[in-house]
């Protein structure tokens, strides 16, 4: 008899503990958006809900709608650390800077032939 009790606790223990585990499984995406300041981090836990109802089918895509914003470069598809954003603005960006080095060259040299002529001079 008492082993009847000792198994009922022990299922009654595992079917809580699954129980638990899905529900927390079930809230990473809103965790991950929610530490990342995501803009629709209130949708992804709708659908995190949701995704109970269709046995977490969707839950995968939830995972990568979470991961795909971050506060510091948005949605990823903007290059905010300085590289340019197509291969013709980095060849414009390039001709620039050769100008602006072509000038300095021209400066060094007149300033070194000006400081030349100065010695001869004297």
């Amino acid at each position: 008899m008492a082993l009847d009790y000792v198994a009922l606790g022990i299922l009654v223990s595992v079917v809580f503990i699954i129980f638990y585990g899905i529900i927390a499984i079930h809230d990473i995406p809103y965790e991950i958006a929610h530490k990342r300041n995501h803009p629709h981090q209130d949708a992804i836990n709708v659908a995190g809900w949701v995704s109970l109802l269709t046995l977490h089918i969707i839950w995968p895509f939830l995972w990568i709608w979470a991961t795909l914003y971050r506060e510091d470069r948005g949605w990823g598809f903007v290059n905010s650390n300085g590289e340019p954003e197509s291969e013709e603005q980095a060849v414009l960006e390039l001709q620039q800077q050769m100008k602006e080095l072509r000038q300095e060259v021209a400066e060094l040299k007149g300033a070194t032939q000006g400081a030349e002529s100065s010695k001869s001079e004297s």
